[in-house]
């Protein structure tokens, strides 16, 4: 069994397992310290709920894609791989957006996280509480649900990953939070952040396939839709539908079905076909999103330093 499909989202969910993990210990923090931990069933009801609504959302998105490629409709296949493409293009947005605004958001989780705590409990505590960690929760969970489903040709195994990070990240906000043991969490995004970048580059090489095979599928099946494909041999002898002329060929030096190119493929979208429109893309994307990303991290006066973790709540 091949579990290499399994790397990317065991990535993903541990970076947003461990964001997750540090606002839930900071309200459980935060709730000892005003002596509210009667409180604290909310909390964990909380991250219950957030978790199950996730899974729900996914296992939905992934019944209609199964759906589609069961489906009698000769079309079914092609418009399995536009709900692959628009599910993958939701997928980077969100993660984009996440890796950039939380870069720049961490040196000020925890103080505005007993903000809301301290305004949750001006009024209705226990739901305020509640949903103040739901949302945390949902939000994270939501987003790795989104790249599970854009991944779920590959089947069952990318849910293994996902449930290995949440597990790991799980043991890192008991370290942090219940044994007060000093990680550097500054360091840890950092990381977690190079390597999101790159799968995500990856994402957008293998979306723009799925909409090309997508459109030549289509192209194909009749005259009348012939001219979808606008690449033709006159510009170059190899060349997919829309998306230009061959780059590279490495299928007989390195594969993309086979180790390590079969690990490449799963973690940053290696491809030993790679079209012209991809390989900009790919360049645009580490370019302009890698550069905001670096720039967060270094984002001058007041100079960034690791998020305020209490050290131990028992």
């Amino acid at each position: 069994m091949d579990f290499s499909s399994a790397l990317p989202t065991f990535v993903i969910t541990l970076r947003e397992g461990v964001e997750a993990a540090l606002v839930v210990g900071i309200v459980l923090a935060c709730l000892k310290k005003a002596k509210q931990s009667h409180l604290n069933i909310w909390v964990y009801a909380a991250v219950a709920t957030g978790i199950a609504a996730s899974g729900i959302v996914g296992v939905l998105l992934a019944q209609t894609a199964q759906a589609l490629s069961q489906s009698q409709n000769p079309y079914a296949a092609t418009l399995e791989l536009f709900l692959e493409a628009i599910f993958g293009l939701v997928a980077i947005v969100m993660l984009s957006w996440m890796l950039i605004w939380m870069t720049k958001q961490a040196r000020f989780m925890k103080a505005q996280v007993e903000g809301a705590i301290e305004q949750a409990m001006a009024t209705n505590a226990g739901w305020g509480v509640f949903t103040l960690v739901f949302v945390a929760i949902l939000r994270e969970g939501f987003e790795t649900v989104l790249f599970i489903v854009a991944k779920f040709q590959q089947g069952l195994i990318p849910s293994l990953g996902s449930a290995a990070g949440l597990t790991v990240a799980t043991g890192i906000g008991a370290l942090l939070f219940k044994w007060g043991i000093k990680i550097n969490i500054r360091r840890f995004f950092q990381i977690m952040g190079v390597l999101l970048l790159l799968i995500v580059s990856g994402l957008v090489v293998s979306s723009l396939g799925h909409f090309d095979t997508a459109i030549a599928t289509i192209a194909q099946s009749d005259r009348q839709s012939a001219g979808m494909c606008f690449f033709y041999e006159k510009f170059t002898k190899v060349h997919s539908c829309n998306l230009g002329g061959l780059v590279w060929n490495t299928s007989k030096v390195l594969p993309e079905d086979q180790f390590p190119g079969l690990l490449l493929s799963a973690l940053f979208g290696y491809t030993d076909k790679l079209y012209l429109v991809p390989a900009l893309a790919y360049i645009g994307f580490v370019l302009s999103i890698g550069g905001m990303y670096f720039r967060s991290l270094n984002p001058g006066k007041p100079k960034q330093e690791n998020i305020p973790v209490p050290v131990k709540t028992n």
